[in-house]
């Protein structure tokens, strides 16, 4: 099939379609909330151990060297039930499993305020991790399957805005609970916050049963003519991708491509939470206070402003053209501003700091929804549930080596700057292997870029 093939003419014409646009504005507007409050809280119990290190220090005696493993070893519980949970979703169906997730997360999440010293406190990571395993990659195959490829950049746009909400309202929630907390004689202010935001998941969790549909012929909300219109686009997708892509398991896990981008979201996901983890202790460092409502306010600055530029880049990387430039750009950026945060805190400028670290995070959260708009556009079927669990898992190894390559070369130069220095070369092979990415052909990519014209008419709402 080729651009200029009645084929492929009939896609386009379909592309333009009411009912596609109705179908398509419809489901962003059932399904992205449930999905967005998921990941909110999803994100919030990955990372609100940076709000308890201190607590965790004081009363349990909890390292630093065992913090950052512990916070680290997350991943590898991830990582080796990622893969599973993804098949298991496609038996089982998105709704269920993913609200089994999100309520078994919550449960271990909230356990975590009955932690004993640094055994417990390891193991309950590791549980978190493999709890949570799932629940991302599944999104990602759910939107997939939703959604045509000209608006999937934006729909995971949407869903990536869980990252700097959760961060901008979790970052005061931590911090104030924990104040709330410290004032209680029964209970420590990391032990609210934990079991708190915990039961948080667990009711996001039976929401999620309750509001999600599998798939758009099951939508009660599509009538038969945008079930129908929806269908059709979709299988032209899915046609190109079985022709193009691996097929099976075991196709995927061995496809270059697949290792391809599993390598730039490796060196992303470094960026992300060696920042993220890390980012209360920075905000504290750069103005001179203690973690507390304060800082939290603080910290939620560079997640507010990364609310806009996660959802601008995303509607504007409506090409395989834009998205390689701009994603390119992005990593570049994370890269600089990274190393612009760990000069501004050596040299004792805390505005300037807070503004790198503002752009770092605006930068990183860009390049998410890009970087998954490739592999789900030559992945369909097991091979979707195979490669991008293996992407996401292998991946997200990153969150281990982050805090724990950051703590290594601290105490090597005995400098927390030298740690971030580290940890900002990673997002410059990000975006050499962004750029080269133009030497890939991905039909699906090829088809969206000739069907540029096409972008208004697909923007979820929009009429012609």
């Amino acid at each position: 099939m080729t651009p200029s093939s009645p084929q492929s003419s009939s896609a386009h014409e379909r592309l333009a379609s009411p009912e596609l646009r109705s179908a398509i504005s419809k489901a962003s507007r059932r399904l992205m909330p449930m999905l967005v409050v998921l990941y909110v809280v999803a994100f919030l119990d990955r990372t609100n151990v940076g709000f308890a290190e201190e607590g965790l220090e004081v009363d349990r005696g909890i390292s630093a060297a065992a913090y950052a493993f512990g916070a680290g070893i997350f991943f590898i519980g991830y990582a080796i039930f990622e893969i599973p949970s993804n098949l298991a979703l496609q038996r089982f169906g998105a709704k269920a499993w993913l609200a089994r997730i999100a309520i078994t997360w919550g449960l271990v999440s909230a356990a975590f305020a009955f932690v004993q010293g640094e055994t417990s406190f390891v193991v309950l990571r590791f549980l978190l991790g493999v709890t949570e395993a799932g629940l991302f990659p599944g999104v990602i195959m759910f939107l997939a399957e939703w959604f045509p490829n000209r608006v999937r950049v934006q729909m995971f746009a949407v869903f990536y805005l869980a990252q700097p909400f959760s961060q901008m309202i979790g970052a005061p929630l931590s911090g104030a609970l924990i104040s709330i907390g410290n004032r209680l004689d029964w209970v420590a202010g990391w032990q609210l916050m934990f079991f708190v935001e915990g039961m948080l998941a667990v009711v996001a969790g039976v929401a999620a049963f309750f509001l999600l549909t599998n798939s758009p012929q099951q939508a009660k909300f599509l009538d038969e003519g945008q079930k129908r219109a929806l269908r059709e686009v979709m299988d032209d997708e899915n046609e190109v991708k079985n022709e193009d892509g691996p097929r099976g398991v075991k196709a995927a896990m061995g496809n270059g491509k697949v290792w391809y981008f599993t390598v730039i979201y490796f060196c992303l996901q470094i960026a992300v939470y060696g920042v993220t983890f890390y980012l209360p202790q920075q905000v504290a460092r750069l103005v001179g206070r203690d973690v507390g409502w304060e800082v939290g306010l603080l910290a939620a600055i560079p997640w507010f402003f990364g609310l806009f530029a996660c959802y601008f880049v995303g509607r504007a990387a409506n090409t395989v053209h834009r998205r390689r430039v701009l994603g390119t750009l992005f990593f570049t950026t994370t890269g600089l501003c990274i190393f612009g945060s760990a000069w501004a805190g050596s040299t004792g400028r805390p505005v300037l700091g807070i503004l790198f670290i503002t752009l770092a995070v605006c930068s990183f959260l860009s390049t998410g929804p890009i970087c998954w708009s490739f592999p789900t556009a030559f992945l369909a079927g097991t091979a979707a549930a195979a490669g991008i669990g293996l992407i996401n898992s292998l991946g997200n190894l990153g969150g281990f080596v982050a805090p724990n390559l950051r703590t290594f070369v601290a105490e090597l130069f005995g400098s927390d700057d030298a740690g971030l220095y580290a940890l900002g070369v990673m997002p410059f092979l990000a975006a050499a292997m962004m750029w080269g990415t133009k030497r890939f052909t991905i039909r699906a990519n090829t088809l969206l870029d000739v069907r540029g014209e096409e972008s208004a008419a697909l923007k979820p709402g929009s009429s012609r």
